[in-house]
């Protein structure tokens, strides 16, 4: 199991934290995501045979929240 901790600055509101927490959710290999709204903070708890950081933060991305 890893972790991926980002900040993305475009999450703004609880409807953001919904959308990032489902969209990666959906996403192979994850086990359990942690949007925080005031620090703009997400953790994603992935297998790491199943997929990578590369792509979750191409999910992020591809959802409007880049990582910074």
């Amino acid at each position: 199991m890893k972790t991926l901790a980002v900040t993305a600055p475009d999450i703004s509101c609880e409807h953001c934290k919904r959308s990032i927490e489902h969209d990666l959710a959906g996403a192979p290999g994850v086990r359990q995501v942690t949007v925080d709204v005031d620090t703009k903070a997400v953790r994603v708890d992935y297998d790491e045979t199943e997929t990578d950081d590369q792509a979750l933060r191409a999910v992020l991305t591809d959802i409007g929240y880049p990582p910074a």
